[in-house]
């Protein structure tokens, strides 16, 4: 039995199906997708929300160095993700990289791991876009009925409680249309994401073009405000915290991973989408943070709505960019929602595919060429969770289970260096094991400074996905003794 449990997979073998066209997943995305994509993940409510609270509470203006400082560490963990998604361009991103070099068991953990990640994450960000679209209706006079916009059950300090709502239409709604075009095929989906992506992004870059003229430099003195007394409150250690609150801005690039199997040419492209997407974003936000805490002072932006509080501060001259910046957020979740469901569909095909999950999740539709009975499994349980459960809880779940899927990645780059060095490596990561151990520790660092109660609901997490794997999974996996 315990030798079961590390075996692993050939790459090889691994390579030789992801090269079956015939009736697999359908080679069609480009490295332009895939920065679209990237973007797309990227680019949500990190950047409509997280600038104001970092910067008012960590940071002041001085959270343009937190945006550089996340931004690397993110990098570390991205050039590792590009290691393994040219080598091994297989659906399944770190699940599939884990059985290759650590074994079955890990595997499954990590796979779980993806999945808690990728369905939380999903459920979130569909909770946040309803309640954009809720304000949005508000201003066009539509006010939807109170028992249709709140999620079926809250968390407060007495434990759980019923909010009197019946469901969060919205935010099952827009799940259930996000389902739709994923079903309609990864071309259709990459098309409908570029849309998206051309809309959020030009709104943040009318902000910055049209808010540079309204930047009273003043508000940037002192850049780097003096720390308050307490550990990460301003100063430099406030630059650091900023840093670490930021990093889940960047989050979602590793989802591009995901589709590696459905990429034209994932050895260069793959690469090239995880990192060009990452430092483009990097580019939005640390501009967005300047203008954002030129036009506001720094002190005064802790809102949910800190780019609609700096057009207000502008005057009547941007009052017409208010309604697109709520339509930029709403169009920047509506992106997320897709490439986090696209990540998620796959991890369940991927794992599908191996027998740890039953076979019907690996099915392709003949004529779509995607895994069409994982994407309305996950459009299912996604609106299921989204439409009953708080943000608060789902929110705590993604952070923790993407910090441990980059730890992997991370590590499981040195010990294949060290144990199959003869792979060809059509990108590789630099100064390695210096990097990847370096990109590890912070991600580490991060799940330390979480709260206990996540760590309680990772350990619930991965309690369930133990019992699965020990009474289905070890019994049909491919491997054999």
């Amino acid at each position: 039995m315990f030798d079961r449990l590390f075996r692993k997979k050939d790459i090889s073998t691994m390579l030789e199906e992801a090269s079956n066209t015939q009736g697999g997943l359908r080679r069609s995305l480009t490295v332009g997708h895939l920065v679209a994509l990237g973007i797309g993940a990227i680019v949500g409510a990190g950047i409509f929300v997280i600038t104001g609270q970092a910067a008012a509470t960590y940071a002041g203006p001085a959270l343009t160095i937190s945006f550089l400082i996340s931004a690397a560490g993110c990098i570390l963990s991205a050039v590792c993700y590009a290691e393994f998604a040219a080598m091994i361009p297989v659906s399944g991103s770190v699940y599939s990289y884990s059985y290759a070099t650590i074994g079955e068991f890990l595997a499954w953990f990590i796979g779980w791991d993806l999945i808690l990640e990728y369905l939380f994450a999903c459920s979130s960000v569909a909770v946040a876009w309803s309640g954009y679209m809720q304000n949005l209706l508000l201003g066009w006079g539509i006010e939807l009925p109170h028992h249709l916009t709140l999620s079926t059950l809250d968390h407060t300090v007495d434990g759980w409680v019923l909010t009197g709502s019946i469901i969060n239409f919205p935010a099952v709604f827009i799940v259930a249309v996000i389902s739709a075009f994923l079903l309609g095929g990864i071309r259709q989906s990459a098309w409908i994401n570029n849309i998206i992506v051309v809309i959020k992004v030009s709104v943040i870059l009318l902000f910055i073009g049209f808010g540079l003229s309204h930047v009273d430099t003043g508000n940037w003195t002192p850049y780097i405000p003096e720390n308050t007394g307490t550990y990460g409150s301003y100063g430099w250690s406030g630059i650091l915290r900023g840093a670490a609150v930021v990093f889940f801005a960047f989050l979602g690039f590793d989802a591009l991973s995901t589709a590696a199997q459905e990429t034209r040419n994932p050895q260069k492209d793959m690469p090239r989408g995880i990192l060009l997407s990452l430092i483009i974003c990097a580019v939005l936000y640390v501009a967005v943070t300047a203008v954002l805490t030129g036009i506001v002072h720094y002190t005064e932006l802790k809102t949910d709505a800190p780019i609609a509080l700096a057009i207000d501060r502008a005057g009547t001259e941007l009052a017409w960019l208010g309604p697109l910046i709520k339509l930029g957020a709403i169009a920047g979740l509506s992106s997320v929602i897709l490439v986090m469901m696209l990540g998620q569909t796959r991890i369940y095909y991927a794992i599908a595919k191996d027998r740890l999950l039953p076979e019907m999740f690996a099915k392709i539709h003949p004529k779509r060429k995607v895994p069409h009975n994982a994407t309305i499994f996950a459009g299912i349980v996604t609106g299921v969770i989204a439409g009953t459960l708080p943000l608060n809880v789902l929110s705590e779940l993604v952070s923790i289970g993407t910090l441990l899927a980059f730890t992997i990645v991370c590590l499981s780059v040195v010990v294949l260096r060290k144990t199959q060095p003869a792979l060809n490596r059509p990108f590789k990561a630099p100064l390695v094991p210096f990097l990847p151990l370096m990109g590890a520790a912070f991600c580490i660092l991060q799940m330390a400074s979480l709260p206990w109660n996540t760590w309680l609901r990772l350990i619930g997490w991965t309690v369930c996905g133990l019992i699965i794997y020990f009474a289905y999974s070890i019994r049909h996996s491919n491997k054999k003794n």
